[in-house]
């Protein structure tokens, strides 16, 4: 073993989602899978995923706004809205607290 490989650090933990390297404190590890691990971006997207599905199988007023929601975020997507300098500052902050 030579001294490169003993001073070495680890890589960096991957998420599962996307690919990215981070920090331990930026992941969240999947409960009995310790293994797994997603950062919160990805986490929020899986969310965001598991709660329209969910509004596809019962109906609610509330579903009903969140697809409206996700309706407009695609739209903001496709027309490249999130880059613009400022408005898409804006819009990625509002995006944090919206469902």
């Amino acid at each position: 073993m030579s001294v490169a490989d003993e001073t070495s650090q680890p890589p960096a933990p991957l998420c599962w989602c996307c690919g990215n390297q981070f920090e331990e404190h930026d992941l969240l590890r999947l409960g009995s899978h310790p293994e797994a691990a997603v950062c919160f971006n990805c986490a929020r997207f899986l969310h965001r995923r598991a709660v329209g599905q969910e509004d596809q199988r019962r109906t609610t007023l509330a579903g009903r706004i969140r697809t409206g929601i996700t309706g407009v975020r695609e739209w903001i997507i496709a027309h490249n809205w999130h880059r613009l300098p400022l408005l898409g500052s804006l819009l990625q902050r509002l995006d944090r607290h919206l469902p």
